[in-house]
């Protein structure tokens, strides 16, 4: 890197550090915002030619913008895979009848055959939806087929594991 460029990215983090950090602890908590800070700069530094930007305060803050939301996006869907357990046996409440887990792993095991029998581009669909929480239009754009085909994908892939519980 350019001792240029370095310097560039020095005033450029002495003038926005504060501001961005307080946004990305307002947005994700004071935790995981100084790493997010941190990512954010490291993508300004991968940037090629960070010198010739007009306004390099408005790219740090869409790449924090954008670090925020995918956070946030990862912290629904761990909360949704703790609240269901990894193997799908936690769902049901301590206390609860045996035979209640039985039936709640054999409904966890079918809708793993389901996913497991989708076509590839139909299951890999469902899993960006489920797993990352990305919605149709950007699971469209990662995959490169138009937000249509990705409803279609989706309601299959819905259709066959609502089937495989009833």
């Amino acid at each position: 890197m350019s001792d240029e460029k370095s310097n560039l990215v020095a005033r450029l983090f002495a003038r926005s550090q504060r501001q961005l950090l307080a946004y990305l602890s307002r947005k994700v908590g004071r935790d995981d915002a100084s790493d997010l800070l941190q990512e954010t700069f490291v993508r300004v530094l991968r940037h090629g030619r960070i010198d010739a930007l007009a306004d390099p305060p408005s790219l740090l803050q869409r790449i924090a913008t954008n670090l925020a939301r995918d956070h946030a996006r990862r912290r629904r869907t761990e909360a949704k895979y703790l609240a269901v357990g990894v193997d799908g046996g936690e769902a049901v409440a301590a206390g609860e009848r045996p035979d209640s887990r039985l039936e709640a792993e054999e409904r966890w095991r079918l809708l793993q055959e389901a996913v497991e029998g989708l076509p590839p581009r139909c299951r890999d669909v469902f899993l960006l939806y489920v797993q990352e929480g990305l919605d149709l239009g950007e699971i469209a754009a990662r995959l490169g087929i138009s937000r249509n085909m990705a409803q279609k994908h989706m309601r299959l892939a819905m259709a066959r594991c609502w089937a495989a519980l009833d």
